[in-house]
């Protein structure tokens, strides 16, 4: 009896002992702020966004290094909030020192697919990196520099992260791009024109016709595939690329595509295809690779 009741003792004396010392092990967790908005002269509207907040940002002087977190078709600056679950997996990661404390910061794009669109009346591109880049910088403690910069996305948001990338290669040191959107031309022109015309012509204009009718002159500009094979070697090089897309994702022949012409010009890349499709399991178990190896551009 007696020894029982020394073991149940020394039990409680090392869970009380052990008590506070679990409580300062447990990671700070960082925080989440939605219902921001940007005054845009250029869209002539205010845009939306939500930003994470490393853990020690509130109690720090330091600044961080950015990412530009996209989100997909349909969505807006909650997606990767809500649905993502970016809070849980970033502060995870950045306990396990998996990834640096980051700034991420979510724009709400709308169906813009983050470009100019073909008549130069919505200029989401323009704004982005004109205005949008420079107010984040000056709102938060950013580290203000190409080398400290990323962009990421899923999806439509995906295409955005890699036509930013590779059109504006001096303000991102690294893109990850989750299943991102991305068409060759045989996809391009099997896209019904009921889908077309609801989804793209306002943005890219209207479908060429004609035997040999070929992706509009704004599609093409702004297409990862037809940026990857004409941009000089030297200039895609500029920003490192990681490109993730499921084996059952039905954009995957466009992302192996991509794959296929940064090889063939020996642009160094990653590129990942693990099980699943285009869904939000997927893209929420990829992020922390992603965002990983956005990470390693920030260290030295």
């Amino acid at each position: 009896m007696k020894k029982s009741c020394l073991a149940i003792g020394l039990l409680a004396l090392t869970f009380l002992a052990a008590g506070p010392l679990a409580a300062q092990s447990a990671p700070v967790p960082g925080q989440t702020r939605e219902g921001f908005r940007f005054s845009s002269s250029i869209l002539s509207r205010d845009v939306a966004y939500a930003v994470y907040l490393p853990p020690d940002y509130t109690t720090s002087s330091r600044r961080y290094p950015v990412v530009y977190l996209l989100h997909g078709y349909s969505d807006d600056e909650s997606g990767w909030v809500q649905f993502g679950e970016i809070q849980q997996a970033v502060d995870r990661a950045i306990a396990d020192r998996t990834i640096p404390p980051m700034i991420i910061v979510m724009p709400d794009g709308g169906v813009t697919w983050y470009i100019n669109d073909y008549l130069g009346k919505v200029r989401f591109e323009d704004m982005f990196v004109q205005e949008f880049i420079p107010h984040i910088d000056a709102t938060f403690r950013t580290r203000a520099k190409m080398e400290f910069r990323g962009v990421a996305g899923l999806s439509m948001g995906g295409w955005g992260a890699l036509m930013f990338a590779l059109r504006h290669p001096d303000l991102f040191a690294a893109c990850a791009a989750f299943s991102a959107a991305i068409w060759t031309d045989a996809d391009a022109a099997a896209t019904p024109d009921d889908q077309y015309n609801r989804m793209f012509a306002g943005l890219f204009g209207p479908r060429p016709t004609g035997k040999d009718a070929g992706p509009t002159e704004t599609f093409k500009k702004y297409n990862a595939l037809n940026l990857a094979q004409t941009m000089p070697e030297a200039v895609l090089q500029k920003t490192r690329l990681y490109i993730d897309c499921g084996d059952d994702d039905f954009l995957l022949s466009g992302n192996m595509a991509l794959q296929n012409i940064l090889t063939s010009r020996k642009v160094p890349h990653e590129f990942r295809v693990r099980d699943g499709g285009h869904t939000w399991t997927y893209w929420r178990t990829g992020i922390v690779d992603g965002l990983a190896f956005i990470g390693r551009s920030f260290q030295r």
